[in-house]
C-alpha cells in the first residue's frame, strides 16, 4: 500500500489543531498543589514574573 500525501487544506489544519492544542495545555489554570506544576522555567511564569515587576513600580 502506497504512502499518501495530504492535500495542502488538511496539511494546513493538521498543523492549526496541533497548535491549538499545544496553545490550550499552556494557558489552562493549574491548580495550586497539583501534580501538573509549571516548571519554573517555563515561559508562562517567567512572563508572569515580569508582569507582576510591572505592576509593583507603577503601584
Amino acid at each position: 500500500m502506497g504512502v499518501t500525501r495530504l492535500k495542502r487544506k488538511d496539511r494546513k489544519n493538521k498543523t492549526v489543531s496541533r497548535l491549538e492544542v499545544q496553545f490550550l495545555k499552556l494557558g489552562r489554570n493549574l491548580e495550586i498543589g497539583s501534580r501538573s506544576k509549571e516548571s519554573a522555567k517555563s515561559q508562562i511564569v517567567k512572563n508572569n514574573e515580569v508582569l507582576a515587576k510591572i505592576e509593583a513600580q507603577a503601584k
